[in-house]
This record gives structure tokens, sequence and C-alpha cells, in this order.
């Protein structure tokens, strides 16, 4: 059966240290399979990374987790994933998982997860893609983050038309449903890794 639609998200590896971090990926990926959707992810089964593919799979979505060889072992690859793709290196798993998806969410993770999501956030402002990215503030996980990039815009360093690239919100369902309205009808073509 074809997903209805597939969102990427970012997130990390470890659990962290409350439990609303579990509990958000829970919802996140029971939003996903209950919607008719498709998990892209990274591939592995621990922290919350594993916590948003199962809760996606026992709400029936598919996952398809993108992970390089480096890591398999490391992160426990999932082998409950409809899809599981073994790539080289990060460069390529990230470009598969920008091109699998039609919208991105960053949940709470470690740098890992801050990198993807200022690349891929980057990728959008240079004009590489047009689809909606997310960041799910749980437990105020992203207050920090959100007050320096304020900051950056008050100093100059930044637009508000690139703060309006991401939607940030703490409702699971809410944001979801938001990111997936904003999915473009007609999306172009993008082909993420011919711009690494």
């Amino acid at each position: 059966m074809t997903p209805e639609f597939s969102i990427c998200v970012y997130c990390g590896s470890r659990p962290g240290e409350r439990p609303e971090f579990s509990q958000a990926a829970q919802a996140v990926g029971q939003w996903i399979g209950s919607h008719g959707g498709q998990l892209v992810y990274g591939g592995g089964r621990t922290g919350l990374m594993g916590t948003v593919a199962e809760a996606t799979r026992q709400a029936g979505g598919r996952v398809v987790g993108i992970i390089p060889k480096a890591l398999v072992d490391k992160e426990l690859a999932n082998p409950l994933c409809d899809e599981l793709h073994v790539v080289d290196t990060m460069h390529e798993r990230k470009a598969m998982m920008g091109e699998r998806a039609d919208a991105f969410l960053a949940m709470a993770g470690g740098i890992g997860t801050f990198e993807e999501l200022f690349e891929i956030w980057t990728w959008r402002q240079l004009g590489y893609h047009d689809k909606p990215t997310g960041i799910l503030n749980t437990a105020g996980y992203y207050d920090g983050l959100l007050s320096f990039l304020a900051h950056s815009v008050r100093e100059g360093f930044m637009g508000e038309w690139q703060m309006d690239l991401v939607r940030t919100g703490t409702d699971v369902p809410e944001l979801l449903t938001a990111l997936r309205a904003e999915v473009p009808l007609h999306p172009r073509d993008d082909k993420l890794s011919e711009n690494l």
C-alpha cells in the first residue's frame, strides 16, 4: 500500500532524561502510522529513533530506515523496517532521507539532530527543496536554541523570512497536521544528493 505522505524525523539515538521525550516520540510515530503515513529516519533501534519507528510500525505506518555502515552496530540497525538501506556515508544517508520525505521534523536529540535540522533548513533557504520543516519543542528542549536564533535575527545575521521557513510547536497532532498541510501539491523533483 502506497503511503499518503512521508515524513523524515530527526531525533536522538538516546532516550534523554525526561519521560516526555519518549512520550513525544511515541505520539509522533502513532500519528504517522494512524494517518497512513511513512516514517523516514536514521534506521536505528536505540533511543528516540527506536521509539518513533516502533510506534509508527505498531500504528500501521511504513518505516524506511537509512543508516551508514559505520553505525549499523552502534545504533543497532532496525531489521523490522519495511525498507532498511545501509549506505556508505553520512552524506548519502542525509541525501536519501531528504529525497524520500515530503516534510521534516526535528525532535529532541544531540549534535547529529542539530546538524540534520540545520542542513535541511539551509537546503530549503537555498532553494534545493520546497518541503516544510518543523521543530517539536518538547518540555522546552529547544527554548535555548530558539532564543539564540531570535538573537541572530536581531543582530542582523538572519532574516525573519529564514525563521519563517521552520514551524515550531509543542503539540504533536497540531504540528504534524500543519506540516502535512504545507506539503507542496506538486513537489519539485528534488535531487538533494546532487547538491552535496
